[in-house]
């Protein structure tokens, strides 16, 4: 429901777990492997003089460096800005407003403007829903969907609870909000399941 970019996410993991399993084999292999010692060690000895014989070459006029560490310190800073960007999209789609109306004089109340927060939404369920003994946790979130306010609710039940029955009985928290505030909000409802729901006990009432 949020606007985090998950495809992108999979794609940048993917890179990175190829990238550090790959660094991780030629490690084991440079370390137990003495053909792949000789063969690293062939290839690591030119290009390391390659490097320098360039770097020497590309020393700026009365300096005593190489144009090429600017660029390397620029890359790195254009890579720092792109994981920046990268972290402020993760999570985007929270919004604080439920409902954002105007009235008008034809209205039963007087014209003017409505404004709900998605706090008042988000507490009263999950003061409903900390009351039930068959849920381990349940969060409340307000999300813009498609430029309009939806509510994500998400809850752990105790091991053994049905799901169905779980799910209707939101349903109808749901739809006694929708009385109370006179709109008619999408839910998206999320019953998880974790290691925590199957080591709880589940309480007994003598």
């Amino acid at each position: 429901m949020n606007g985090t970019p998950r495809a992108l996410n999979r794609v940048l993991l993917a890179l990175l777990g190829l990238l550090f399993l790959g660094s991780g084999a030629l490690l084991i292999a440079l370390a137990t492997v003495p053909a792949v010692g000789r063969w690293w060690q062939d290839r690591a000895k030119p290009a390391t003089a390659e490097f320098a014989g360039l770097a020497a070459r590309t020393i700026l006029p009365g300096r005593s460096n190489s144009w090429i560490w600017i660029v390397v310190s620029l890359a790195l800073v254009l890579l720092i800005i792109a994981m920046v960007a990268w972290v402020a999209n993760q999570g985007k789609g929270r919004t604080d407003i439920l409902a954002d109306e105007y009235g008008d004089e034809d209205d039963d109340g007087a014209a003017g403007r409505v404004v709900i927060s998605g706090a008042v939404a988000e507490q009263a369920l999950k003061s409903a829903l900390s009351e039930r003994t068959d849920l381990l946790a349940a969060t409340v979130a307000t999300y813009a969907l498609r430029g309009q306010p939806a509510l994500r609710v998400r809850v752990l039940p105790r091991q053994g609870v049905s799901p169905h029955k779980l799910a209707a009985e939101v349903s109808a928290l749901v739809q006694a909000l929708d009385v109370v505030t006179g709109l008619r909000t999408p839910v998206l409802l999320s019953i998880g399941s974790g290691a925590r729901t199957r080591f709880t006990k589940a309480e007994r009432v003598g």
